[in-house]
């Protein structure tokens, strides 16, 4: 009976990057790199958005080791990098954060995608349209629940609300930004805007199935800042980022929306804030 090679596993479900396994030669000094890799690929998943500094915190290694081993998995397309504006005041660089590619989602299995899209088709099937809305409208009353409080205490400001909810967001694995847009003449300072970028989205794949995820998403988002807001792009549609045009002219909820010639020239998304490597 022929004995089967195991391939090796990280803790917690990571898959053992073996996309460069050539680039290597065999031997245990090639093992234990891999098996390192395993670990750092591992805590991505379980810890990004992340930065090489964080990382080298908690596996206990070297940055120069971090690093290393980031570029690698970089190289093999199962990690990328999302530029993300440092919270506080002050200018500076956005931070680097490490997240799973989409190469590197797939190489976890999407079992888990497939069978929550097959139970929404049945569902859609046999109770229509209207019982995969409310599906989701469950799902996000959760996250609207949680980030109330939070997204409160930064006060009446919008801009200010825009920017804790991009903080809750990000610490959802979101990677979210808050940029302002102040409006140029000659349309009316009234028209100024915070525009609300994510740069990953944990259902992404279902959201292209299902776009009233992301309908949900934003009438949350709405009722978070207080305001209407738009959604301009969204990674399930295509889009670099998720884009939320979020106007800072304090029309109230259910106002006038704004006209979408003012939207046409508000759209100057940040995307040096979410570079790809």
């Amino acid at each position: 009976m022929t004995n089967a090679t195991a391939v090796p596993v990280a803790r917690h479900g990571a898959p053992a990057v073996a996309a460069e396994r050539g680039a290597l030669p065999a031997g245990p000094v090639a093992d234990a790199d891999e098996r390192t890799r395993d670990r750092v690929l591992a805590a991505v998943l379980e810890h990004g958005p992340v930065s090489a500094a964080e990382l080298g915190d908690l596996l206990g290694f070297t940055p120069a080791a971090v690093r290393r081993h980031l570029d690698h998995l970089s190289r093999a397309g199962v990690i990328e990098v999302k530029r993300v504006a440092k919270s506080g005041s002050g200018a500076g660089r956005p931070a680097r954060r490490y997240v799973l590619s989409s190469q590197g989602q797939s190489s976890l299995g999407n079992d888990y995608l497939d069978i929550a899209a097959l139970a929404l088709q049945q569902l859609q099937k046999v109770a229509g349209p209207d019982a995969v809305r409310a599906f989701a409208v469950e799902r996000f009353a959760e996250m609207e629940r949680r980030y109330a409080p939070e997204i409160d205490q930064a006060g009446p400001d919008i801009t200010d609300r825009a920017k804790a909810l991009a903080d809750a967001l990000t610490r959802d694995n979101f990677v979210a930004s808050a940029a302002s847009i102040e409006a140029k003449a000659p349309l009316p300072a009234a028209l100024s805007s915070v525009q609300l970028c994510q740069g990953h989205c944990p259902i992404q794949q279902l959201a292209a199935r299902f776009p009233v995820f992301c309908d949900v998403e934003t009438e949350v988002f709405s009722r978070l800042v207080g305001v209407d807001v738009r959604r301009l792009s969204t990674l399930a549609r295509g889009g670099h980022v998720c884009t939320t045009h979020i106007p800072t002219g304090r029309l109230p909820a259910g106002g006038p929306p704004t006209p979408p010639a003012a939207l046409a020239s508000l759209t100057e998304v940040n995307n040096h804030q979410q570079e790809r490597p």
